[in-house]
């Protein structure tokens, strides 16, 4: 039985409902010696209590979409076929734009939400570079099936989750799709095609979206292999002006790494509370050296940068929970890189889907801007210069900003 399918749903209801109906039917009941029906009223209760957990938790899950699947909750489901050491582009000398074209089969996704604004479809992606091999969910625009457009290549959007989180999340729980079809009907947003890979794809860990030989090639998977098989198989635009990443928490640490350490790929990210240290994310196995931590910390990629790469961000955070770090990350950027910083009160829902969900139309629009390269609203942070507070977690503003927290003050739930 599926983990977020409705059938299991339906079944914890089911069994919180008996477990609330069984005491009053059995707790005077009961017979036999009373360290019997001591021990029978107290498995009664504890029923009642797991049912009611398990409900809770399939809610919050469903809601929010943090495990997919039975292996990512036990934490038996292992992604990486192969980590070879790929050097330092993440290549291995491999000319992957000159292989064989990745012909896939795509079939609808399932689980709410999935089927809206058109649909989203699934197909399970083996990397050939990266050994990665793991599920890659794609939903068109409105445009893409339009006879006008037959001719016209696509944008491209790569959804990246936080940790936990599934790829699904993106459409499941924040409605991306559903927000972002009428804007682009309308001409608000450009008809991006969205993609959102799998991200977790080893058991209890993030993976930092970096390369780890002889661990995992995360950043390969995503920066190579998925965008290979996204342009073999649909009419989308090539690398970087035609591609983007946008993602929350741990995800939105991962797209602007992405958009940074390869301005090649990417003309732009969207971050959503993300954080520049790896180390922000204790279970991240980026953070498990300096040198990792180093190597995948986009405000120093960003200062030690021979030259400063033309991407523009988009960074947005409450104080303590991204803003710092996208100040840092507009205080070191030199042009062509451009950032723009958003400030959000804390009152405005807290580091969750809440705050998260909102933004997408105003990101989007963002977005589409400067990949035509119009005026957006003024670059730079925007809102006061200093937040309203000290940050939370025991951080101070300060080391937010610049990766240096300890990991349990940098430490942010996904």
């Amino acid at each position: 039985m599926s983990l977020t399918g409705t059938p299991f749903l339906y079944t914890t209801i089911a069994l919180a409902v008996i477990a609330l109906v069984l005491p009053f039917v059995l707790w005077t009941r009961t017979r036999g010696p009373k360290v019997l029906r001591t021990a029978l009223r107290g498995l009664m209760l504890l029923f009642a209590q797991a049912t009611a957990i398990t409900l809770v938790f399939v809610l919050v899950n469903n809601s929010n979409n943090l495990y997919d699947n039975w292996d990512d909750l036990l934490g038996t489901g292992n992604h990486v076929q192969q980590a070879a050491d790929l050097g330092s582009d993440g290549t291995g000398g491999i000319a992957y734009r000159k292989l064989p074209k990745v012909r896939q089969t795509f079939s609808a996704a399932d689980g709410p939400s999935m089927g809206a604004a058109g649909g989203v479809r699934v197909t399970q992606l083996k990397g050939r570079v990266s050994g990665v091999d793991a599920e890659v969910y794609v939903w068109l625009p409105p445009q893409y099936d339009d006879p006008a457009y037959r001719d016209k290549k696509f944008p491209v959007v790569e959804l990246l989750s936080g940790y936990p989180g599934s790829a699904k999340a993106w459409f499941g729980s924040l409605h991306v799709h559903q927000q972002l079809e009428p804007l682009m009907r309308s001409g608000q947003v450009a008809p991006f095609i969205l993609v959102s890979p799998r991200t977790n794809v080893i058991a209890k860990a993030d993976t930092g979206c970096a390369n780890i030989p002889g661990t995992v090639n995360a950043d390969t998977w995503l920066s190579i292999d998925v965008p290979k098989m996204i342009t073999d198989n649909f009419r989308a635009q090539g690398a970087p002006d035609g591609w983007s990443t946008a993602g929350y928490s741990a995800g939105a640490h991962c797209a602007a790494k992405l958009a940074v350490a390869h301005p090649d790929r990417y003309r732009a990210a969207i971050s959503l509370s993300g954080y520049n240290d790896p180390i922000g994310e204790s279970a991240s196995l980026a953070a498990q050296s300096p040198a990792l931590r180093q190597a995948n910390n986009p405000y120093l990629l960003l200062k030690k940068a021979p030259t400063p790469p033309r991407v523009s961000l988009y960074v947005s955070g409450e104080p303590g929970d991204g803003y710092q770090a996208g100040v840092a990350l507009a205080q070191v950027a030199k042009a062509p890189t451009k950032v723009h910083v958003v400030y959000l009160p804390r009152s405005a829902g807290g580091h969750s889907m809440a705050l998260w969900r909102p933004q997408v139309p105003t990101a989007f629009r963002w977005l589409t801007a400067e990949l035509s390269h119009k005026p957006s609203g003024k670059q730079g942070h925007t809102g006061p210069a200093t937040p309203h507070g000290r940050s939370n977690a025991g951080s101070t503003p300060a080391e937010l900003a610049s990766g240096t927290s300890s990991r349990a003050g940098g430490a942010r739930k996904p």
